[in-house]
């Protein structure tokens, strides 16, 4: 009902005409008890060691370390997390409602070059008091983290903060970026702004789960590296533990698929070879 780009009407005339509260466009967030930052804590700890996990076995791996816990609970806090079993699933990040859901452009394709396909993801980061979100976008062929971003909130902004980063990394946009179904990648502020860049919109759709690996991988590596051997109380400090370990996986840290070169070595060799 409501455009956000509309060229004629704001989104506040719109709201207007349609009696519907501005304030409510958005969902609510949801709201967290102390105990429930706790729990997301251990779920996280568990997901990023075991991915293929469901609510079932998350459940009994958290009744084993003592905790109380439904399923139904379980489930809503991994949906807020923003998490879910890499498994074969008949559906996989929930679109939000009207938003138009792009074919899956990769099945068969042969990805043999820098910059030929993108794929981001995003990852939940709990945090002495709250949690925050990180994005990270990397190119397919080459395993390289061309820019990330960090958010409190799962809105489309910070997503586009990384995108636009990524292209002026680049120097160009890729011909295609995939990415899953969730509310933010489905946004048309998202869509839009990828076609204007003249890449091609990629959707991660049924039996395709195993599109996330490369990007799960680098969220486990990140996580067990860095991120649980260091203290972070704010933003600021947690951004600049990403900051150092991405650079070093970019630059330093060899990669056995890779033929244990590094992922810049590749995909900007020229860069590389000045820089050493």
């Amino acid at each position: 009902m409501i455009e956000r780009d509309h060229s004629q009407l704001s989104i506040r005339r719109q709201c207007e005409l349609l009696a519907v509260n501005r304030n409510r466009l958005e969902p609510r967030q949801a709201k967290l008890r102390e105990q429930d930052e706790e729990l997301m804590r251990q779920i996280d700890m568990i997901h990023t060691h075991h991915p293929f996990l469901g609510t079932r076995k998350i459940v009994l791996e958290l009744r084993d370390l003592g905790w109380s816990i439904s399923r139904r609970r379980c489930r809503r806090l991994m949906r807020i997390m923003g998490i879910e079993a890499m498994v074969p699933k008949p559906s996989l990040s929930k679109p939000a409602p009207g938003n138009k859901i792009y074919p899956y452009l990769l099945r068969e394709l042969e990805v043999n070059q820098p910059d030929q396909v993108w794929c981001t993801d995003i990852t939940y980061i709990p945090m002495i008091k709250g949690h925050t979100y990180l994005i990270a976008i990397m190119d397919w062929h080459t395993r390289a983290v061309l820019s990330w971003d960090v958010s409190n909130t799962m809105d489309t902004a910070f997503c586009l903060r990384a995108l636009h980063r990524a292209v002026k990394v680049a120097g160009r946009a890729p011909e295609i970026l995939n990415t899953d179904q969730g509310s933010q990648f489905t946004s048309k502020e998202w869509t839009s702004a990828v076609e204007a860049y003249g890449a091609k919109v990629s959707m991660d759709g049924k039996g395709r789960w195993v599109d996330n690996v490369f990007i799960e991988r680098l969220w486990r590596s990140l996580k067990y590296e860095k991120l649980r051997l260091w203290s972070y109380r704010n933003i600021p400090e947690l951004c600049e533990h990403v900051d150092t370990w991405m650079s070093y996986y970019n630059h330093s840290r060899k990669h056995q698929t890779l033929d244990y070169a590094t992922p810049w070595s590749l995909y900007r060799p020229e860069k590389e070879m000045k820089a050493a």
